[in-house]
């Protein structure tokens, strides 16, 4: 439930970055203009919010839809949820600090690696679930 509540707040986040931002935007030199490195990723950064939102929904959407019994290796469903809110908590912040601080774009690393690995893991897990194997056996749902 973590993940359906932060996906929420996530897309309202986006809401209002992008409400704050577009107070600016109907000034060509906005953040030195349209296309420049920090409006580029200040738009980045708001988009961010909604994106990672939504990966945490669908990710609170798919352990509805397995239920309990997606674990792989000792690795639990709290690791993978862990990792997709340290991925979305991330990533709009690298956009924004990179926006102001281009030097901070090789942060990007950090959201990237954890939403790599935490679908990743999901990925494996879901695989040895009987049921999502039946989807693309033919077997049973």
């Amino acid at each position: 439930m973590l993940n359906l509540a932060f996906g929420w707040v996530w897309i309202t986040m986006g809401f209002l970055s992008g409400a704050v931002l577009g107070m600016g935007f109907h000034r060509e030199s906005f953040m030195g203009g349209y296309g420049s490195w920090s409006r580029r990723m200040a738009r980045l950064g708001h988009i961010a919010f909604f994106g990672t939102g939504f990966l945490n929904l669908l990710l609170a959407f798919t352990w509805l839809a397995v239920g309990d019994s997606v674990e792989i290796g000792g690795v639990t469903r709290e690791l993978i949820n862990g990792l997709f809110i340290v991925g979305a908590i991330g990533m709009p912040l690298c956009c924004f600090a990179a926006a102001r601080w281009k030097r901070l774009r090789h942060a990007f690393v950090v959201p990237v690696v954890a939403l790599t690995i935490g679908s990743s893991i999901l990925c494996v897990a879901l695989l040895g679930h009987p049921e999502v194997v039946g989807l693309f056996t033919g077997g049973a749902s």
